[in-house]
């Protein structure tokens, strides 16, 4: 934990965890406030949960959730009506604290403190309010027309895709002026998690710290974007910082919308609900996994798109093997309750998988969309809606519950000038640049080229994108394009797996000719490229610029525009 005081009412820090809340008690703080929303991170404990410790310890709590980089003046507002009606001293957080010192500031500016005291008060903490100066000298609007930083390429978000487009740029221009935005301290390798929930990894395989990542020569800014200003080639960062570009590339990932599902958010961790979207609660799936010897469990899956389609049920299949092999999969009741139609996306891998589906003898409900769950009363709601059929509901008691929550892209992006009328930012579908905004690309989860939203889809979009990046800076036309390809190791048993490997269309792009790897059956040489040789080429070559079977391929005609 890592408090800084701004006056003598206030301090702010990053996320906090459930167990740092005694420390606070205990160092003599008397309130907290999270203006942090839930779901905004893989790692990141729910509101409920910290509320809930506070409550025990004696602390009073608000909830003033302010989307990341989206500081209004009403929420500075609403910050000050809370440090009023508060016990102090009073310990605000947020994913890095930036977001809290900025509503402080606001508040302090609108109550007519000096700007100077303002600025002087949270450089000592340790943050830079400039920005926020600008902002309210600006009658409450960020200027663009002067920078805090300029490079020649910037971005957004330093994931899978942003750490590997990153590190192919570097590959090809070495002298090239790089900044990589992104808040977060740890990097996870989240195909992972799945195996985390089948008791196959540990959670400490599947992180590292983000600094040991950043490719060398790249600048990492460790601050959340808050808006686009494209016309202006212009960044604006939590702390309405100014950062501008020559070139944009935009990959921040997808935003997992826990709060659309009614109760669930106060139940996740306990009661028998869990899901492998998250790196704290995986372990749980595992935990559950062990532990249930009779009753149903539901593996839920919701509407597209979502990060990796498949991993609702590899979470199914993994789960239902052990049973297996303990013996008391007779004694387990197992629902697959899918929003969609069908089980995959890709007719040529269906019949391995429904095989499987008959070994552990699993239910399919098809159409059935998660709305609801009551943790304490271990029930789950589902919207019904066949294509042929009245729209219903339907509640089902279960024991264990593994839970995919809907997926969206990130506030920021759905607001912005970048976005399609879905939220999604547009691109080119071959040559991924975006179609209104010439130096602007984006890759990985969040763009709306119809592929498969996986770390195997990012793994070849990234030197796409930095051979079309780098013929830009030289004049030239777009050279590379992505083909859709996207992956999908299905693990269907432990020590077997259907590696799905597919492109636009569902057109089947196997990386090995059959003889070697048959993809569309299960095999044990899967099962070892996924357990053994995906994570060193994740990390020793995908984010080191090494693009073994990831070469990009020639663009083969002129892409729309």
């Amino acid at each position: 934990m890592n408090l800084k005081r701004i006056d003598a009412r206030l301090s702010v820090s990053p996320q906090i965890e459930v167990a740092d809340v005694a420390t606070l008690k205990a160092a003599g703080y008397r309130a907290i406030i999270c203006n942090r929303p839930d779901g905004e991170g893989a790692d990141q404990p729910t509101f409920q949960e910290i509320e809930t410790a506070a409550r025990a310890a004696g602390l009073e709590t608000r909830y003033l959730p302010v989307k990341s980089g989206m500081v209004l003046d009403e929420d500075a507002k609403s910050f000050g009506a809370a440090m009023e009606e508060l016990p102090g001293p009073v310990l605000a957080y947020c994913r890095t604290g930036t977001r809290s010192a900025t509503l402080w500031s606001l508040n302090e500016a609108a109550h007519h403190k000096p700007v100077p005291d303002i600025l002087a008060a949270t450089k000592a903490a340790g943050y830079d309010m400039n920005g926020v100066a600008r902002r309210i000298a600006n009658g409450g609007r960020t200027p663009t027309d002067q920078a805090d930083a300029s490079f020649g390429v910037v971005i957004v978000g330093a994931g899978a895709a942003g750490i590997a487009v990153a590190a192919s740029l570097k590959a090809r221009k070495h002298d090239l002026d790089i900044a990589v935005i992104d808040p977060a301290d740890i990097h996870y390798y989240q195909p992972g998690w799945t195996m985390v929930g089948g008791g196959i990894f540990s959670p400490e395989d599947t992180a590292r710290t983000m600094g040991s990542l950043i490719p060398s020569g790249v600048t990492w800014i460790k601050a959340a974007v808050a808006a686009f200003e494209p016309k202006d080639n212009a960044v604006i960062l939590d702390g309405c910082r100014v950062v501008k570009y020559d070139r944009l590339v935009v990959c921040p990932g997808l935003k997992l919308d826990w709060d659309r599902i009614e109760g669930l958010e106060e139940t996740l961790g306990r009661n028998g609900v869990t899901s492998n979207y998250r790196y704290d609660l995986a372990p749980y799936t595992w935990q559950l996994v062990q532990s249930l010897k009779k009753g149903r469990a539901l593996f839920t899956q919701p509407p597209m798109p979502i990060k990796c389609a498949g991993a609702p049920q590899k979470a199914m299949y993994l789960s239902a093997d052990h049973w297996f092999r303990e013996g008391v999969l007779k004694d387990i009741d197992i629902h697959f309750c899918n929003a969609g139609g069908v089980l995959f996306g890709v007719k040529d891998y269906v019949p391995a998988l429904m095989e499987y589906v008959k070994k552990y003898d699993a239910t399919l409900d098809f159409f059935h969309n998660l709305v609801a769950v009551d943790g304490p009363a271990r029930t789950a709601t589902f919207a019904v809606s066949p294509p042929d059929g009245t729209p219903s509901r339907v509640t089902m008691e279960f024991d264990m519950m593994h839970v995919c929550p809907p997926q969206t892209a990130p506030d920021f992006i759905r607001v912005s000038p970048l976005a399609d009328a879905a939220g999604w930012i547009d691109v080119d579908q071959a040559t991924l640049r975006h179609k209104s905004f010439d130096n602007i690309w984006s890759l990985g989860d969040v763009m709306n080229a119809p592929n498969a939203k996986t770390a195997a889809a990012a793994r070849k979009q990234a030197p796409t994108v930095a051979e079309n990046v780098v013929a830009d800076i030289e004049g030239r036309s777009p050279l590379a394009q992505y083909d859709g390809y996207g992956s999908c190791p299905l693990t269907v048993e432990r020590g077997k797996i259907v590696l799905a490997e597919f492109g636009y269309g569902g057109t089947l792009l196997p990386s090995f000719p059959r003889w070697i790897l048959d993809g569309r059956k299960p095999t044990r040489l899967a099962w070892f490229l996924k357990e053994r040789m995906l994570p060193p080429i994740y990390w020793k070559a995908m984010l080191r610029g090494k693009e073994w079977l990831a070469k990009p391929k020639p663009l083969s005609a002129t892409p729309a525009e």
